[in-house]
């Protein structure tokens, strides 16, 4: 008790000695800090600068130590700082005093009565602060003894001694505590606020170094996305364009190949005429060896029997072969010179001379046994020939426009003619001109003038081409009495529904072959010959096929209906599906999304080049009967998703030749490595770019491989990842066609 005496005395002199002195060091720093521009705290808790009065720090109570029903509590202060720090302001008032543990304190006694918790008497009430330590900025940080919080040892500071540690601390709490000075308060005060400021400008330079650098970065990527974007539409672009150029590419392959296959065609039907005539010729020949043998033989007999005259014979008597002309300034005589021939007998006397025939052709002309040629020499006339046996004529590529009523009489077993590229018309042919010619088979008229079918046509005529003329009609009787025609071709005409009589090719009984492509056909023209077996129908106008269009040609084999406007709806179902006989049609060059459905039974080879195609249904061919063997689906659109796992369904064993080149595919289709018998797979010019190790040859497979050629190049497949058993079906390596690749952007990965 003695004790606390003494203390209370001790306090009560430091109560009464520090107010003054405190408010005296309180003017002198006051009027130190105006006089340097810097801030200082009045006693009513306001901050002053050499500019005026800032706004006061905001005071929150809370119970002190003796519970809410003592007047004593704590004092907070509340900065814009990022921690708080101990602070107070002593406000005056009444002069009264505090009763603390029993110890009676003056008004605006301070005391401690533990570390970092200071305690002040206002106005009868007691107010502890309970000091928070602040964030301390300075190199080497320390805490000096009996002290809560770090300071910083700096020579220059401007703390008193208590805060640097020079005077010593009592060691216990009882022991006398010197509170801090509110010039010291004052100073951590600014410091801190200094301190605060710098860390805020530094913490928006910061800010403002990283929003610019995440603008920096959101340019440069959007600069390389617009770069990306270009390139990919770029690629776009030349990869169109290399699609076009290899579609058209392929598009004049195939006209070529068609062109090909037609002189081809010709090529071999000359050459079928010309073993026939060579055959003639020598069968001819032996004859007249024969004959010559047996005149021979007479007239040794009639030597042998002494006879000296003998009448001539009929052959004899025939007067000299001669074929006129009608000759012009420009053209030259070719003339033949007699030959003279001498025999001398023994025991005749006298001589025997004969004259062979001379023959006078314009020039260019070329006549040889039973065929005539006089191609591209300007005939403006038809010539008047006196020839009987003549066999062969042609006049292509002259200026002909008539052919009168006897221009055939010298020359009546005619059993070809052509007449090609001249300037014929159906005014300048008279009616009777073909009528003498009962030998007569094929006749030909292309590129001519013509607007009518010639009448009255020989009745053993098998082939008749007027393509490339004007004919604007096809009536009832324009092939009358052709009972025996097997190929017709009228192709690049006026023709079309609206101008061929259904009953025109009704006489027709035994016509195989028809060709009216380049014409005007919206509908396949009706009245077609049962006998039929091959109809062409390429460049028209044709947009449907009706159920009842091939009701009668039930022998049909063959039809072309490329280049027209069909697709996959104007197909009537029941149109072709009952033919036994149909094997190949060809729909390239439509407007077909779809495989069509409905196909023919007998349907073998399917060509569907040049449409848009980008499905193959499901099942689509499994009713066939023996099976599609040819399907070709070249430059369509043809994904991913477009061919089903059982789109050839009904294929497997019969497919010979798949083309599923310049489409759009990712990946080898489904199906293909169950195909037992298929020889030729073209997947170039897509976009695959991976081969699995069963999607063309299957591992189970047994028994030797049909597989001969693969065609793969134009896609974006790495060789490098392709396994080497994925062809181990095919007979030879050299059969894949892998080169050359289009680029990627992908990096490829290097096998060691």
């Amino acid at each position: 008790m003695r004790q606390w005496l003494v203390w209370a005395v001790l306090w009560l002199l430091v109560v009464l000695i520090l107010p003054d002195a405190r408010a005296g060091s309180r003017h002198r720093n006051q009027d130190e800090e105006r006089q340097r521009g810097k801030r200082w705290r009045d006693g009513q808790g306001y901050i002053w600068t050499s500019e005026g009065r800032s706004k006061p720090l905001k005071i929150r109570l809370v119970p002190g130590p003796n519970g809410p029903h003592t007047p004593a509590g704590t004092l907070t202060f509340y900065r814009n700082v990022p921690e708080l720090e101990s602070s107070y302001s002593v406000i005056p008032g009444k002069q009264t005093h505090c009763v603390y543990h029993g110890l009676t304190m003056f008004d605006l006694a301070v005391w401690s009565p533990l570390p970092c918790v200071t305690c002040l008497c206002s106005e009868g009430r007691v107010v502890c602060d309970e000091m928070t330590c602040p964030t301390m900025h300075c190199p080497s940080p320390a805490t000096p003894p009996g002290r809560c919080c770090p300071v910083c040892m700096e020579p220059d500071s401007g703390l008193s001694p208590e805060l640097s540690g020079d005077s010593p601390v009592p060691s216990h709490p009882e022991d006398h505590i010197v509170p801090l000075t509110q010039e010291d308060i004052q100073k951590i005060v600014w410091r801190e606020e200094e301190e605060h400021h710098e860390e805020e400008e530094r913490l928006k330079r910061k800010d403002e170094a990283r929003k610019k650098r995440r603008r920096e970065r959101k340019e440069r990527e959007e600069r390389q996305r617009k770069m990306v974007e270009e390139k990919r539409r770029e690629e776009e672009e030349a990869l169109r364009l290399q699609v076009e150029k290899e579609e058209e590419e392929w598009r004049t392959k195939i006209e070529e190949a068609e062109e090909r296959r037609r002189q081809e065609e010709e090529s071999r039907m000359n050459e079928e005429r010309r073993k026939e005539e060579e055959s003639r010729m020598n069968e001819e020949r032996r004859k007249e060896e024969e004959e010559q043998q047996k005149e021979a033989k007479e007239e040794v007999e009639v030597w042998l029997r002494g006879d000296v005259f003998q009448m001539p014979t009929k052959e004899e008597e025939l007067l000299p072969l001669l074929v006129p002309t009608y000759p012009t300034k420009t053209e030259e005589l070719k003339e033949v010179a007699p030959e003279e021939e001498e025999e001398e007998e023994e025991g005749e006397e006298g001589e025997v001379g004969e004259d062979e025939a001379t023959v006078v052709l314009p020039a260019g002309c070329d006549i040889s046994d039973v065929s005539m040629t006089c191609e591209n020499v300007q005939l403006v006339h038809f010539p008047p020939l006196n020839v009987p046996e003549l066999k062969s004529l042609s006049l292509e590529g002259n200026n002909i426009s008539s052919i009168p009523a006897g221009a055939f009489n010298g020359i009546p077993n005619l059993e070809w003619i052509n007449l090609k590229k001249n300037k014929l018309t159906s005014a300048g042919i008279d009616p009777k001109a073909f009528m003498g010619l009962k030998m007569l088979r094929r006749l030909y008229l292309d590129e001519n003038l013509l607007d009518v079918v010639p009448c009255d046509l020989p009745s053993t005529l098998q082939e008749l081409k007027i393509n490339e003329n004007k004919l604007r009609g096809i009536d009832e009787n324009s092939f009358q009495d052709l009972s025996s025609l097997v190929i017709l071709e009228l192709e690049g005409n006026l023709l079309s529904e609206g101008n061929v009589d259904p009953r025109a090719f009704a006489p027709l009984i035994q016509l195989s072959y028809l060709r009216l492509g380049r014409n005007h056909f919206r509908t396949v023209p009706q009245g077609l010959p049962k006998s039929l077996l091959e109809l062409y129908l390429e460049n028209n106008l044709i947009e449907e096929i009706s159920e009842t269009v091939f009701n009668r040609t039930t022998n049909l084999n063959v039809v072309s209906l490329r280049h027209n406007k069909l697709d996959e709806t104007k197909i009537a179902p029941m149109a072709w599906f009952n033919h036994r006989t149909l094997e190949s049609i060809d729909l390239s060059h439509n407007d077909f999304y779809l495989v069509p459905s409905y196909l023919p039974k007998s349907l073998v080879h399917l060509v569907l080049v040049g449409n848009k195609v980008e499905r193959i249904p499901g099942y689509i061919f499994a009713h066939m009967d023996p099976g599609l063997e040819y399907l070709y689906l070249s430059f369509n659109r043809l994904d991913g998703e477009g061919i089903e796992p059982e789109s050839f369904f009904g294929a497997y064993h019969s497919m010979m030749e798949l083309c599923l080149d310049h489409n759009q595919l990712i990946h080898v289709p489904l199906g293909i490595s169950e195909m037992t018998n298929l020889h030729l797979l073209r997947l170039d010019s897509n976009r695959i770019r991976s081969i699995s190790e069963e999607s063309i040859c299957d591992p189970e497979q047994q028994g030797e491989t049909t597989l001969v050629a693969i065609r793969m190049e134009n896609n974006y497949i790495d060789a490098m990842d392709v396994s080497p058993s994925a062809f181990s079906c095919l007979r030879s390596a050299s059969s894949v066609v892998l080169k050359p690749q289009k680029t990627t952007q992908r990096i490829h990965r290097t096998r060691h």
